[in-house]
């Protein structure tokens, strides 16, 4: 949360060697930016400051630590405040994210000339960005590669029943791409039945509360998920009842979640072809070149 961000930045602060810091964190990426007295005295201080925050022995992170330095650290924040970074390329969550961080910053006093024009030119250059180009366009991200697999393997999506767990970003992009692919029948589920609702009637499909979810499950042909959780949404046992009633149709799931929202151990499934979210990685590189 934006207290426990800003308490980090102030900590780091009070490190030898940062002069200046901005700590971007999302669900799925932790990046802190330094301006630093010396170059290897930084790093050092850095993963000190990492080490006693989680509580983890820096040599079992370190091989896990992306370093950028100088010119390739400002390239390396252009191309994440405009979305290039993002598994959905393009996607403006991450510059608004961005933005924020950059904000709390000023408040809590942890940047200075640097940081304060750096970031300003970033913020302004990933705006420009997607104003003039189409580095936002479907056809690059996470939600399009999974209908295109999907099409891939079914052909014809039109007699096929579509089920979408969760209605974010992610989904809603899913469901926008399954219209345009000729898919008629889509069903969405989401923990917030009224999100679930307005998605489906923008696109005259099903809404279902998640406590169908089951039910949901017996009759889809295609599950697309992409749900904020934390544990896994759907679990083998879950699944393994489902297919009770399934009669021996197959079921193909995308996993388009940060962390999964499908468990690993419904692959083991004869009925069900998992796919997750570095699968579709070549798709999404292959329409971003």
């Amino acid at each position: 949360n934006e207290q426990e961000l800003a308490s980090a930045m102030k900590t780091l602060s009070g490190q030898k060697s940062i002069l200046e810091n901005i700590i971007v964190s999302t669900c799925n990426r932790t990046e802190i930016y330094a301006v630093v007295d010396q170059l290897h005295t930084g790093r050092y201080y850095v993963k000190a400051f990492l080490a006693e925050w989680f509580g983890i022995d820096k040599e079992e992170f370190s091989p896990y630590l992306t370093i950028y330095e100088n010119d390739g650290a400002i390239e390396h924040l252009y191309r994440v405040a405009c979305g290039l970074d993002s598994m959905v390329i393009g996607e403006t969550q991450i510059l608004g994210q961005v933005r924020s961080s950059f904000l709390l910053a000023q408040e809590e006093e942890t940047i200075g000339t640097v940081f304060n024009q750096l970031f300003k030119q970033a913020v302004t250059l990933a705006k420009k960005a997607h104003h003039e180009t189409e580095i936002g366009a479907n056809a690059v991200s996470v939600s399009y590669a999974a209908v295109e697999l999907a099409k891939k393997i079914f052909g014809d999506l039109s007699s096929k029943h579509v089920l979408i767990l969760g209605a974010g970003k992610m989904g809603q992009l899913a469901v926008q791409n399954l219209y345009g692919s000729g898919a008629k029948k889509v069903t969405v589920v989401n923990r917030t039945f009224e999100k679930a609702q307005e998605l489906a009637n923008r696109f005259s499909g099903e809404a279902k509360p998640f406590a169908d979810l089951q039910h949901a499950l017996s009759e889809a042909d295609i599950l697309i998920s992409s749900t904020g959780a934390n544990d896994y949404v759907v679990t083998k046992q879950m699944m393994s009842e489902a297919e009770r009633t399934r009669k021996g149709r197959p079921l193909f799931m995308v996993d388009i979640a940060v962390p999964r929202d499908l468990d690993p151990e419904l692959d083991e499934l004869e009925t069900v072809f998992l796919y997750d979210i570095d699968d579709l990685n070549g798709i999404v590189e292959s329409n971003l070149q």
